[in-house]
């Protein structure tokens, strides 16, 4: 696209990636989705685009229909649609659609990989351990890169404008392999944060005569470091994945079991 023949700037662009970032899960609805929030978000530099009303709506119509995946990655697609309708104009909207429906499945399963599981988890888990020591810089690490990443979103929207649509298609086939490698280092992640985050410790002492015998050093620890922790953290995994107890319910039945355990001295800190 030569320079000549661009309509929108930079500023349009910007305020199209912050107008759908503002409202992205606002007006989600189980009809289309965040279809309300694309329209909301493009609706400015669409205008510039289709002087034509007939054109206007009908692109409008066009961005109302079902679209879903990870907010991040939709400043990708969106971006890139802005790209091809400003390009090619109300005969680009069945490709844009299109191109929507057929990438927000993979990108989704990036941005949900890198963006709501292993970010959080590792930088989350990580900050929240130094707030549990006292340290003031897990919040200020977690305040900074959350302000990183507001800038770096609407980054996402200018590369997609540009060569998103390159982007999105040449990676291809490699999707699948980037979102399981992901999900495999996230995985690591979490299992080595558990001996340091969730704490389990069994109070009791086994004694005959005068040997005493304490449950947690001598036998469980022998075992295998860390078990109870692990075991928890299995236990609580599984529950969530059956969906038979929601989270606040297997929240208050670990508190109240911890409460009972530590009243009768079985867990102890």
């Amino acid at each position: 696209m030569t320079s000549m023949s661009k309509i929108l700037n930079k500023k349009d662009i910007n305020k199209a990636a912050f107008r759908y970032m503002f409202m992205a899960c606002n007006i989600f609805n189980y009809e289309n989705q965040q279809g309300p929030a694309v329209v909301y978000g493009l609706e400015k530099s669409l205008r510039k685009i289709y002087p034509k009303d007939e054109d206007y709506k009908a692109s409008l119509n066009n961005h109302f229909k079902y679209f879903n995946t990870t907010t991040w990655m939709a400043n990708l697609l969106l971006g890139a649609s802005l790209a091809m309708e400003e390009k090619d104009g109300v005969k680009s909207l069945d490709t844009v659609q299109n191109f929507k429906t057929g990438m927000m499945g993979p990108l989704a399963g990036i941005g949900d990989t890198l963006i709501w599981v292993l970010y959080p988890t590792i930088m989350g888990s990580i900050s929240a351990y130094m707030g549990l020591q006292g340290n003031p810089t897990g919040a200020i690490i977690w305040l900074c890169l959350n302000i990183f990443f507001l800038f770096f979103r609407f980054k996402l929207f200018s590369i997609g404008y540009n060569s998103g649509l390159k982007l999105v298609t040449a990676l291809g086939d490699k999707l699948s392999v980037f979102t399981e490698a992901a999900s495999i280092m996230g995985l690591t992640v979490v299992g080595a944060l558990i001996p340091s985050v969730v704490k389990m410790k069994v109070g009791l002492v086994f004694q005959t005569g005068k040997v005493k015998l304490p449950i947690q050093k001598e036998i469980l620890d022998q075992i295998m470091p860390a078990l109870l922790p692990a075991l928890l953290t299995f236990i609580v995994y599984r529950l969530i994945a059956s969906k038979k107890l929601s989270v606040i319910k297997i929240i208050f039945l670990i508190i109240i079991l911890a409460l009972v355990l530590s009243y009768f001295g079985i867990l102890t800190v």
